[in-house]
């Protein structure tokens, strides 16, 4: 058996009944259940449907994100993140260059590695080398005046934590932020990159070994196996090509807001719900959310 779920922007709530309805009729499945009305409704299927992906197309133009997968199983005990375009809305690496006056720079690099044109660990120390000589302090500042959280995200953690899930957060960025976006959110654990300081300055380099695409699946296979967990348990969440093989691994890798070269590789993709829609994919009724 599989599940369909039909979500959209909650800030929109632009999810019809008639459209739910008209496509469960076509592919001939189970009743409709709405875990949000006008934002996020889901219905059984005996089998895969055929146009699934010509109709995924179509929606898209309508604002509506559309996943079929397995219901066997879907609800998971742990959440694996990416924090930057994920968690938060920021790239970290990008807002600390405009303060250093290098923004364009690092945000065209930034750009070219999420896509995959670059590789990741050349394309991180290339950045953080233009940071050289940033007071430290002003990642501080960064952190008060230019991050913000994804919407979302203290549902899905707190909802997972209620329901007895861990939430490790995984970023190939740096330990000062994920140390804080991860507490605020209420993570259990967060890896990251550490900016290397020296007299109060960014000295233009980064801890060795450095955490990328390589260091996340890492992170998959260490923390299940110290929590007795299997892979299938996960459901996990980025936007960016050194994210893909976390995505992979995962029992449900979710490409959230992705690049377009991520997303085609991703059987799972949110591109009009927030964070909220990793709750609804796992069968969560908004009613059922807990915030931290």
């Amino acid at each position: 058996m599989y599940v369909a779920t039909l979500l959209t922007n909650p800030d929109k709530n632009a999810l019809e009944q008639t459209l739910v309805d008209s496509l469960r009729n076509a592919w001939g499945g189970g009743d409709v259940q709405w875990l949000s009305p006008d934002e996020a409704a889901e219905f059984s299927l005996s089998g895969l449907p055929d146009n699934q992906w010509d109709v995924w197309a179509d929606l898209q133009n309508m604002g509506v994100d559309l996943v079929v997968q397995p219901a066997n199983g879907r609800r998971k005990k742990m959440l694996l993140a990416d924090m930057d375009s994920t968690m938060i809305q920021q790239e970290c690496i990008d807002e600390l260059a405009d303060e250093a006056g290098v923004g364009e720079r690092v945000k065209d690099i930034t750009a070219r590695a999420m896509n995959g044109e670059l590789g990741f660990e050349g394309a991180l120390t290339e950045r953080v080398g233009l940071l050289k000589g940033l007071d430290e302090a002003v990642i501080d500042k960064v952190l008060a005046e230019r991050i913000t959280l994804m919407p979302g995200g203290k549902e899905l953690v707190g909802t997972m934590r209620a329901n007895g899930g861990y939430s490790a957060l995984v970023s190939g960025g740096f330990t000062a932020f994920t140390a804080k976006v991860g507490a605020e959110l209420g993570f259990d654990e967060n890896r990251a990159n550490t900016l290397l300081a020296e007299g109060g300055k960014l000295t233009g380099d980064v801890g060795r070994p450095i955490l990328g695409r390589q260091a996340k699946v890492d992170a998959l296979e260490q923390i299940t196996v110290r929590l007795g967990l299997s892979e299938s348990d996960v459901i996990a969440v980025g936007d960016g090509a050194n994210d893909l093989g976390m995505l992979g691994r995962a029992g449900t890798g979710v490409a959230l807001h992705a690049k377009p070269s991520v997303a085609e590789q991703c059987e799972v993709r949110v591109n009009h719900g927030d964070l909220t829609a990793l709750l609804f994919l796992q069968g969560y009724a908004r009613s059922e959310f807990a915030a931290r």
